[in-house]
C-alpha cells in the first residue's frame, strides 16, 4: 500500500508498526486464561495465545480480538497487537465488523494504563495511521470509520479532530466532505454516527460543533451548499432548526411532518 501524496506519513506509519512489533515481542495471554470451547474455539487455539510470536489465522485473530469475555483483555490484546495492527492497516479485518467495535477492543484492553513504553507505542500507531489516512486518496479504512475507531480506542475526539484541522491538504478536505455527508443524517437526529462505549452526548456535541466551525471554509468549493446547510442545522437548537427554510425534505425528526 502506497500513498503518493505523502511518503513521510507512510514512513511514520511503518516505524509505528515496527515499534509495536518490538514493544510487544514475546507477549502471551495469561497461563490461566480460559475461553468457551463451544462458542470461541478449541483448546489448541487457546494454547496458541499462550505461546509468543505464533501467527494466527485471520479467523482466529478475529475471534480473539472480538471476544467480550477474556479474564485479562489487556494481556490478550498485547499478545495479538503486532499482527492485529498490520491487519488493520492492510484492511484485511474490515469484512468482519464495524470500525467502532475495533476501537472498543482497544478500550477493553485498557491500554492507557499499560507501561509508558507500551502506551506510547499504541498511541503512536493510532496517530500515525490517522495522519497517513487523512492524506491517502484511497484509504483501506474510510476516514469517517477510522475516526470512530480512534475515538473509541482513546475515549476522546480531540486529538483526531485537531490533527484533521491542521492537515491542510486537498485530500483531507475531500475526506471531510465524504465524512460530513456520511454523518449528517444522524447528527440532524441528535445521534452519534456510531455506537459508542463512552459518553455519547459529549462526543456527538463535540463532533457537531467542530464540524459546523471547521467544515464550511474547507468545503465551499464545489456543489456543497445543501451539505453546508445541513451541517449548520445540526449545530442549531431544536425546534428552531425544523422551522429553518433549509430544513431538508427528509424525516430527520418525528415531530416534523414534511
Amino acid at each position: 500500500m502506497t500513498n503518493p501524496a505523502d511518503s513521510t506519513t507512510r514512513a511514520r506509519l511503518d516505524r509505528a508498526l515496527a515499534a509495536l512489533a518490538h514493544t510487544f515481542h514475546g507477549m502471551t495471554a495469561r497461563a490461566d486464561e480460559v475461553q468457551c470451547t463451544c462458542h470461541w474455539g478449541g483448546e489448541e487455539e487457546l494454547a496458541l495465545l499462550k505461546l509468543p510470536g505464533r501467527e494466527l489465522t485471520p479467523d482466529l485473530l478475529h475471534r480473539t480480538w472480538s471476544a467480550p469475555d477474556w479474564r485479562d483483555h489487556g494481556a490478550v490484546l498485547r499478545r495479538i497487537l503486532p499482527q492485529f495492527a498490520r491487519a488493520l492497516v492492510a484492511g484485511s479485518t474490515h469484512h468482519w465488523t464495524g470500525a467502532s467495535e475495533v476501537g472498543q477492543a482497544f478500550a477493553k484492553g485498557d491500554w492507557q494504563c499499560w507501561s509508558a513504553q507500551q502506551r506510547a507505542a499504541v498511541q503512536e500507531f493510532l496517530g500515525a495511521w490517522w495522519a497517513y489516512t487523512l492524506t491517502d486518496p484511497a484509504p483501506t479504512t474510510p476516514v469517517h470509520d477510522l475516526l470512530a475507531l480512534c475515538t473509541e480506542a482513546s475515549g476522546t475526539l480531540a486529538p483526531w479532530l485537531t490533527a484533521w484541522e491542521t492537515t491542510e491538504h486537498p485530500t483531507a478536505d475531500r475526506h471531510l466532505k465524504t465524512a460530513a455527508a456520511h454523518w449528517e443524517y444522524d447528527l440532524l437526529r441528535d445521534e452519534l454516527p456510531w455506537y459508542t462505549c463512552h459518553d455519547e452526548t459529549s462526543l456527538r456535541t463535540g463532533l457537531t460543533t467542530w464540524l459546523a466551525h471547521h467544515a464550511p471554509p474547507r468545503l465551499r468549493a464545489g456543489n456543497t451548499e445543501d451539505l453546508l446547510h445541513r451541517i449548520r442545522l445540526a449545530a442549531a437548537p431544536t425546534p428552531a432548526r425544523w422551522e429553518d427554510p433549509h430544513w431538508p425534505e427528509r424525516p430527520y425528526a418525528p415531530e416534523v411532518d414534511r
